[in-house]
């Protein structure tokens, strides 16, 4: 099967998830300073949910680069990746209106682990359909970030309950970690 078709309706439905995030900004109430300032944390918090959501769209377009086909696994899998993937303007909107409280910080967390293991389903039934010596099995190998990523999360959500700056810190850590650009498939297809 062909993957043009699942990489178009990912870019587009990614799209308006980007959309939505940037509707649900409020905003300041005045015209001052204090007002601007009030809305920091909210423009923070999308920021980060922004780039979160990029990483993502620019992990999967590489990701699909390298893949030569996919099957029905992979089109559900896909659809599993943008269905967590859709609950971030959701857990954004929830954790920036709340002040970053614990029960809102744990449930991002678990948005964004959800998307994690998601999007590392979607790689390795990629891999088990191209084979271990495909061009995206060469490039991801043993896949660090991504494990390492997981780990954050997991550390997040019950650290959400004690100390919510703790909590965004790891949520950073991970969009920090992934923010460089990742050259890994990209010298794989140019050999």
């Amino acid at each position: 099967m062909g993957k043009t078709r699942m990489e178009a309706f990912s870019d587009g439905v990614i799209a308006i998830l980007i959309t939505i995030m940037v509707l649900e900004l409020k905003v300041p109430a005045g015209h001052d300073w204090p007002a601007l300032h009030a809305v920091i944390p909210t423009l923070a918090l999308y920021l980060l949910s922004f780039v979160l959501v990029g990483i993502y769209w620019n992990n999967h377009h590489h990701m699909l680069h390298a893949a030569t086909r996919i099957n029905g696994k992979i089109l559900w899998a896909n659809l599993h990746l943008l269905f967590w993937l859709s609950l971030v303007p959701f857990a954004t909107t929830w954790m920036g209106d709340t002040g970053s409280a614990a029960l809102p910080t744990a449930m991002y967390g678990v948005v964004l682990l959800c998307c994690a293991l998601a999007f590392t389903l979607l790689q390795t039934l990629i891999i088990a359909d191209e084979g271990p010596t495909s061009k995206l099995a060469t490039a991801v190998q043993r896949d660090f970030k991504g494990k390492i990523s997981i780990v954050f999360y997991l550390v997040a959500i019950p650290t959400a309950f004690v100390n919510h700056w703790i909590a965004d810190a790891c949520f950073v850590c991970v969009a920090l970690l992934w923010l460089a650009p990742d050259p890994r498939i990209e010298r794989v297809i140019a050999r």
